[in-house]
Protein backbone atom coordinates (compact mmCIF):
# COMPACT_ATOMS: atom_id res chain seq x y z
CA UNK A 1 0.00 0.00 0.00
CA UNK A 2 2.93 2.48 -0.13
CA UNK A 3 1.28 4.20 -2.86
CA UNK A 4 -0.73 5.78 -0.35
CA UNK A 5 2.21 6.60 2.02
CA UNK A 6 0.64 10.19 2.14
CA UNK A 7 -2.22 9.38 4.14
CA UNK A 8 0.59 8.75 7.51
CA UNK A 9 -0.59 11.48 10.01
CA UNK A 10 -3.66 12.43 7.98
CA UNK A 11 -6.36 13.85 10.28
CA UNK A 12 -9.31 11.43 9.44
CA UNK A 13 -13.18 11.66 10.78
CA UNK A 14 -15.51 8.76 9.22
CA UNK A 15 -19.16 9.03 10.28
CA UNK A 16 -20.45 5.52 10.97
CA UNK A 17 -16.92 4.19 11.20
CA UNK A 18 -18.14 1.55 13.61
CA UNK A 19 -19.36 -1.29 11.79
CA UNK A 20 -19.82 -1.91 7.72
CA UNK A 21 -18.50 0.13 4.85
CA UNK A 22 -17.64 2.83 7.77
CA UNK A 23 -15.28 0.32 10.05
CA UNK A 24 -13.75 -1.25 6.86
CA UNK A 25 -12.72 2.39 6.04
CA UNK A 26 -11.69 3.05 9.64
CA UNK A 27 -9.69 0.23 9.38
CA UNK A 28 -8.18 1.07 5.85
CA UNK A 29 -7.00 4.50 7.06
CA UNK A 30 -5.59 3.19 10.36
CA UNK A 31 -3.05 0.49 8.29
CA UNK A 32 -1.72 3.81 7.02
CA UNK A 33 -0.88 5.13 9.94
CA UNK A 34 -3.55 8.34 9.92
CA UNK A 35 -5.10 9.45 12.94
CA UNK A 36 -8.70 8.49 12.84
CA UNK A 37 -11.89 9.29 14.88
CA UNK A 38 -15.02 7.35 14.23
CA UNK A 39 -18.23 8.89 15.38
CA UNK A 40 -21.19 7.15 15.81
CA UNK A 41 -24.72 6.77 18.22
CA UNK A 42 -23.68 3.31 19.64
CA UNK A 43 -20.94 3.78 22.29
CA UNK A 44 -20.18 0.19 22.40
CA UNK A 45 -20.01 -0.23 18.90
CA UNK A 46 -17.86 2.56 18.88
CA UNK A 47 -15.48 1.07 22.22
CA UNK A 48 -15.21 -2.07 20.58
CA UNK A 49 -14.30 -1.18 16.84
CA UNK A 50 -11.65 1.74 18.57
CA UNK A 51 -9.91 -1.36 20.37
CA UNK A 52 -9.34 -2.82 17.17
CA UNK A 53 -8.49 0.15 15.41
CA UNK A 54 -5.69 0.92 18.39
CA UNK A 55 -4.40 -2.25 17.57
CA UNK A 56 -3.53 -1.24 14.32
CA UNK A 57 -2.59 2.31 15.00
CA UNK A 58 -2.23 3.95 18.09
CA UNK A 59 -3.77 7.09 17.34
CA UNK A 60 -7.33 6.89 16.71
CA UNK A 61 -10.45 7.34 19.13
CA UNK A 62 -14.17 8.14 18.94
CA UNK A 63 -16.73 10.46 19.83
CA UNK A 64 -20.42 9.89 19.99
CA UNK A 65 -22.58 11.70 17.86
CA UNK A 66 -26.15 11.92 16.62
CA UNK A 67 -26.45 12.74 12.96
CA UNK A 68 -29.61 13.99 13.14
CA UNK A 69 -28.87 16.54 15.87
CA UNK A 70 -26.97 19.44 14.00
CA UNK A 71 -25.69 20.73 17.94
CA UNK A 72 -24.50 17.35 17.87
CA UNK A 73 -22.80 17.11 15.05
CA UNK A 74 -20.78 20.67 15.27
CA UNK A 75 -20.15 19.51 18.85
CA UNK A 76 -18.51 16.44 17.25
CA UNK A 77 -16.59 17.61 14.75
CA UNK A 78 -15.21 20.58 16.91
CA UNK A 79 -14.17 18.07 19.28
CA UNK A 80 -12.28 15.80 16.51
CA UNK A 81 -10.74 19.00 15.37
CA UNK A 82 -9.43 19.35 18.79
CA UNK A 83 -8.71 16.01 19.54
CA UNK A 84 -6.96 15.32 16.01
CA UNK A 85 -4.76 18.98 16.28
CA UNK A 86 -6.86 19.89 12.83
CA UNK A 87 -8.94 17.77 9.95
CA UNK A 88 -8.05 16.64 6.51
CA UNK A 89 -10.40 14.10 5.94
CA UNK A 90 -13.90 13.61 6.37
CA UNK A 91 -16.16 10.80 5.65
CA UNK A 92 -19.49 10.97 5.44
CA UNK A 93 -20.66 7.60 5.89
CA UNK A 94 -23.49 7.80 8.62
CA UNK A 95 -26.96 5.95 6.83
CA UNK A 96 -30.13 4.64 7.00
CA UNK A 97 -32.34 3.23 4.98
CA UNK A 98 -36.18 2.15 6.10
CA UNK A 99 -37.27 -0.11 3.32
CA UNK A 100 -40.93 0.62 3.25
CA UNK A 101 -43.64 0.77 0.23
CA UNK A 102 -44.49 4.63 -0.48
CA UNK A 103 -47.92 4.37 0.37
CA UNK A 104 -46.98 3.39 3.55
CA UNK A 105 -43.86 5.77 4.36
CA UNK A 106 -44.80 7.84 7.31
CA UNK A 107 -43.64 11.42 8.19
CA UNK A 108 -41.38 9.96 10.92
CA UNK A 109 -39.76 7.51 8.23
CA UNK A 110 -38.97 10.18 6.24
CA UNK A 111 -37.69 12.76 8.63
CA UNK A 112 -35.79 10.03 10.09
CA UNK A 113 -34.13 9.26 6.74
CA UNK A 114 -34.03 12.67 5.35
CA UNK A 115 -32.27 13.70 8.34
CA UNK A 116 -29.61 11.13 8.89
CA UNK A 117 -28.36 10.82 5.10
CA UNK A 118 -29.11 14.46 4.48
CA UNK A 119 -29.20 16.76 6.94
CA UNK A 120 -26.72 14.96 8.65
CA UNK A 121 -24.43 14.90 6.08
CA UNK A 122 -25.01 18.54 5.04
CA UNK A 123 -24.33 20.27 8.39
CA UNK A 124 -21.11 17.23 9.39
CA UNK A 125 -19.61 18.74 5.98
CA UNK A 126 -20.46 22.62 6.48
CA UNK A 127 -18.61 22.27 9.93
CA UNK A 128 -15.65 20.49 8.98
CA UNK A 129 -15.63 23.04 5.94
CA UNK A 130 -15.43 25.40 8.28
CA UNK A 131 -12.01 24.42 9.34
CA UNK A 132 -11.39 23.43 5.73
CA UNK A 133 -11.67 26.71 4.21
CA UNK A 134 -9.77 28.31 6.43
CA UNK A 135 -6.74 26.21 5.91
CA UNK A 136 -6.88 26.07 2.08
CA UNK A 137 -7.53 22.38 2.66
CA UNK A 138 -9.42 19.46 2.92
CA UNK A 139 -11.21 16.53 1.59
CA UNK A 140 -15.16 15.63 2.10
CA UNK A 141 -15.80 12.10 0.90
CA UNK A 142 -19.57 11.44 0.56
CA UNK A 143 -21.08 7.66 1.12
CA UNK A 144 -23.91 7.81 -1.15
CA UNK A 145 -25.64 4.93 -3.05
CA UNK A 146 -26.75 3.92 -6.62
CA UNK A 147 -30.09 4.66 -5.53
CA UNK A 148 -28.99 8.08 -6.06
CA UNK A 149 -29.22 7.34 -9.68
CA UNK A 150 -31.99 4.81 -9.70
CA UNK A 151 -35.44 3.92 -8.60
CA UNK A 152 -35.95 0.87 -6.50
CA UNK A 153 -38.83 -0.82 -4.41
CA UNK A 154 -39.18 0.32 -1.09
CA UNK A 155 -36.68 3.40 -1.62
CA UNK A 156 -38.94 6.71 -1.42
CA UNK A 157 -37.18 7.98 1.22
CA UNK A 158 -33.93 6.41 0.70
CA UNK A 159 -33.66 7.46 -3.22
CA UNK A 160 -34.72 11.10 -2.26
CA UNK A 161 -32.02 11.42 0.46
CA UNK A 162 -28.99 9.82 -1.98
CA UNK A 163 -30.02 11.85 -4.45
CA UNK A 164 -30.21 15.15 -3.03
CA UNK A 165 -26.44 14.47 -1.15
CA UNK A 166 -24.96 13.56 -5.23
CA UNK A 167 -26.35 17.16 -5.64
CA UNK A 168 -25.12 18.64 -2.24
CA UNK A 169 -21.74 16.78 -3.19
CA UNK A 170 -21.59 19.38 -6.31
CA UNK A 171 -23.11 22.59 -5.02
CA UNK A 172 -20.05 22.27 -2.66
CA UNK A 173 -17.48 21.02 -4.76
CA UNK A 174 -18.40 24.20 -6.18
CA UNK A 175 -18.53 26.60 -3.71
CA UNK A 176 -15.20 25.75 -1.74
CA UNK A 177 -12.78 25.20 -5.06
CA UNK A 178 -11.34 28.35 -4.27
CA UNK A 179 -10.41 27.15 -0.87
CA UNK A 180 -8.97 24.23 -2.42
CA UNK A 181 -11.70 21.99 -0.91
CA UNK A 182 -12.52 19.04 -2.73
CA UNK A 183 -15.96 17.66 -2.39
CA UNK A 184 -16.73 14.05 -3.83
CA UNK A 185 -18.97 11.68 -3.03
CA UNK A 186 -18.52 7.37 -3.50
CA UNK A 187 -22.05 5.43 -4.76
CA UNK A 188 -21.86 1.81 -3.83
CA UNK A 189 -24.28 -1.00 -4.90
CA UNK A 190 -25.57 -3.44 -2.22
CA UNK A 191 -22.71 -4.80 -0.20
CA UNK A 192 -22.28 -7.62 1.93
CA UNK A 193 -22.41 -6.64 5.46
CA UNK A 194 -23.86 -8.16 8.74
CA UNK A 195 -25.97 -5.04 8.68
CA UNK A 196 -27.23 -6.81 5.32
CA UNK A 197 -27.17 -10.33 5.67
CA UNK A 198 -30.47 -10.03 6.73
CA UNK A 199 -32.07 -8.33 4.55
CA UNK A 200 -30.73 -10.78 1.81
CA UNK A 201 -32.43 -13.90 3.73
CA UNK A 202 -34.98 -13.34 1.24
CA UNK A 203 -33.90 -14.93 -2.21
CA UNK A 204 -36.38 -13.24 -4.44
CA UNK A 205 -35.12 -10.18 -2.85
CA UNK A 206 -30.99 -11.40 -3.31
CA UNK A 207 -31.63 -13.24 -6.65
CA UNK A 208 -33.10 -9.96 -7.66
CA UNK A 209 -30.41 -7.59 -7.17
CA UNK A 210 -28.10 -9.93 -8.70
CA UNK A 211 -29.41 -10.15 -11.55
CA UNK A 212 -29.46 -6.42 -11.48
CA UNK A 213 -25.79 -6.04 -11.61
CA UNK A 214 -23.51 -7.12 -14.43
CA UNK A 215 -20.41 -8.38 -12.30
CA UNK A 216 -23.13 -10.70 -10.67
CA UNK A 217 -22.11 -10.88 -7.31
CA UNK A 218 -22.47 -8.36 -4.24
CA UNK A 219 -20.00 -5.69 -3.99
CA UNK A 220 -17.75 -6.49 -0.43
CA UNK A 221 -16.53 -3.12 2.00
CA UNK A 222 -13.34 -3.00 0.26
CA UNK A 223 -14.88 -2.53 -3.07
CA UNK A 224 -15.94 1.05 -1.76
CA UNK A 225 -12.92 1.68 1.03
CA UNK A 226 -10.38 1.16 -2.37
CA UNK A 227 -12.58 4.40 -4.30
CA UNK A 228 -12.40 6.19 -0.77
CA UNK A 229 -8.92 5.78 -0.56
CA UNK A 230 -8.24 6.86 -4.02
CA UNK A 231 -10.48 10.22 -2.85
CA UNK A 232 -8.43 10.99 -0.26
CA UNK A 233 -5.02 10.34 -1.77
CA UNK A 234 -2.83 12.67 -4.18
CA UNK A 235 -4.19 10.49 -7.42
CA UNK A 236 -7.30 12.02 -6.81
CA UNK A 237 -6.22 16.11 -6.64
CA UNK A 238 -7.57 17.42 -9.74
CA UNK A 239 -11.30 15.45 -8.81
CA UNK A 240 -14.00 17.33 -7.38
CA UNK A 241 -17.80 17.50 -7.21
CA UNK A 242 -17.35 13.68 -8.73
CA UNK A 243 -19.33 10.75 -7.42
CA UNK A 244 -17.85 7.39 -8.11
CA UNK A 245 -20.46 4.52 -8.31
CA UNK A 246 -18.92 1.25 -6.97
CA UNK A 247 -22.05 -0.90 -8.65
CA UNK A 248 -20.92 -3.44 -11.06
CA UNK A 249 -22.33 -2.22 -13.70
CA UNK A 250 -25.74 -2.00 -12.43
CA UNK A 251 -26.51 1.69 -13.19
CA UNK A 252 -24.73 0.83 -16.88
CA UNK A 253 -27.71 -1.01 -18.31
Amino acid sequence: MSHFSEMKGQKVVVTGGSKGIGKDISVAFAKLEADVVIAGRDEVALSSAVEELKQIHPRCSYLVADMQDVQSVYGMVDQAVSVLGGLDVLVNNAGVNIPKPALEVTEKDWDQVLDTNLKGTFFCAQRAGKYMTENRKGRIINIVSQMAFVGYIKRSAYCSSKGGAVQLTKALAVEWAPYNVKVNAVAPTFIQTDLTSKMFQDQDFYHDVLNRIPLGKLAQPSDVTGAVLFLASDMANFITGETIKVDGGWTAI
